[in-house]
């Protein structure tokens, strides 16, 4: 593992690596709730934190852990798409977490994939006020996509990028096309958090598991930084690290 430009952790599976985040992100909230302060995450969606999401489920049911201090703003949301579609980001983030813990409804964040194309420059700068006005986030989990991409912040998309409409790359369309059961149905855009956005977290954690990540893993991870992949400019991020399974770091 050589010529490493992000600090990499390695777990044997997904879900030991995921407990290992639930106990980190867990104990913040834990200080935090204890200080008489709020916690802000940053959260993503997809099959990639599904385990993280179970495992603070866990730590609330059964050890106690309140989320009624806690603020999140999802990265992202496909665009158009209703909040009640099984497809939705909305609707994802409230089946595998939001439901099943005490956090407040005004509370949790998403960019809102129902508003009209004109309101969207407004909507999304309001969203980026409203995480300055949290206090900025404390952790941001990110999974990546196989071009790369943090949020959909897709191949082109610079430093600077806020958040905003993006095109989405033809590939990440491809692998979402089977929950839409054709590329036709499979959206054409979606809304994201931008780099910069997301290089303003306090603490990121990107997570990645199996072999069909670990190419791009090394690529990010030991190549240079590049806006044809977003994942590489947490190079320069100074409180970034990869937590990966034995499939995904096989490259490095």
């Amino acid at each position: 593992m050589s010529n490493q430009k992000i600090p990499v952790e390695k777990y044997s599976t997904p879900e030991i690596a995921s407990k290992s985040v639930a106990k980190e992100v867990a104990a913040l909230i834990q200080k935090n709730n204890s200080d008489g302060k709020n916690t802000v995450l940053g959260l993503a969606t997809g099959s990639t934190p599904l385990h993280l999401y179970k495992e603070l489920i866990r730590i609330h049911k059964e050890d106690g852990l309140s989320f009624k201090n806690t603020i999140t703003f999802n990265l992202d949301d496909y665009y158009p798409i209703s909040q009640d579609d099984p497809e939705s980001y909305y609707y994802f983030m409230q089946q595998h977490f939001i439901k099943h813990i005490d956090i407040l409804p005004e509370n949790f964040h998403i960019p809102d994939s129902n508003m009209p194309r004109e309101s969207i420059e407004i909507e999304c700068a309001k969203y980026e006020q409203t995480i300055k006005d949290s206090g900025g986030i404390d952790i941001q989990i990110l999974g990546i996509g196989r071009t790369g991409h943090i949020g959909f912040n897709e191949p082109g998309s610079s430093r600077d990028s806020r958040t905003r409409l993006v095109e989405l790359d033809k590939i990440t369309r491809d692998d979402a096309c089977s929950n839409f059961n054709s590329l036709e149905n499979t959206p054409k855009y979606s809304l994201t958090m931008g780099v910069a956005t997301i290089m303003e977290a306090k603490k990121i954690i990107l997570m990645a598991w199996g072999k069909s990540k670990s190419e791009i893993i090394a690529k990010v991870v030991k190549g240079s930084i590049t806006n044809e992949a977003s994942a590489s400019f947490l190079q320069s991020h100074p409180n970034a690290k990869f937590v990966l399974d034995k499939d995904s770091v096989s490259r490095l």
